[in-house]
């Protein structure tokens, strides 16, 4: 069942079913890679840093990460996380509606629609 997704700065593994009415996820990410600087517009969410050093930018303040700590996050917050050392994150989310909104993004991503979310590696490839 669960479901791993490469991503330029590591992979995610997709734990829940889609029809489920939340998501969970588990993130590793490799030291000096961030994900996008992002908001979406509907998915609120809670990340968790498991193991490993890492920031997590809310808005206009960024924080280091405390190791099982929940940091939640609402729609239209402006978000990032970035990893110091190789790091491993759970995100726990409603359903993965909407759009990701990405502002910033060192892999030049185009923003997450439901269109590319359902697209083999969700609409990314390595080159």
């Amino acid at each position: 069942m669960p479901i791993t997704v490469p991503k330029p700065w590591g992979q995610e593994i997709i734990l829940t079913d889609p029809n489920l009415p939340y998501t969970g996820k588990i993130a590793t990410t490799k030291a000096g890679h961030r994900w996008s600087l992002q908001y979406h517009d509907q998915k609120t969410e809670t990340l968790i840093l498991l193991s490993g050093q890492g920031q997590l930018t809310l808005n206009d303040q960024t924080i280091n990460m405390e190791i099982n700590r929940g940091y939640h996050i609402l729609p239209m917050t402006k978000h990032r996380f970035q990893a110091i050392t190789d790091s491993t994150t759970i995100e726990i989310s409603t359903p993965e509606t909407g759009t990701t909104f990405r502002l910033e993004d060192d892999y030049h991503r185009s923003n997450e629609t439901s269109e590319i979310r359902n697209s083999p590696n969700r609409g990314w490839h390595a080159d």
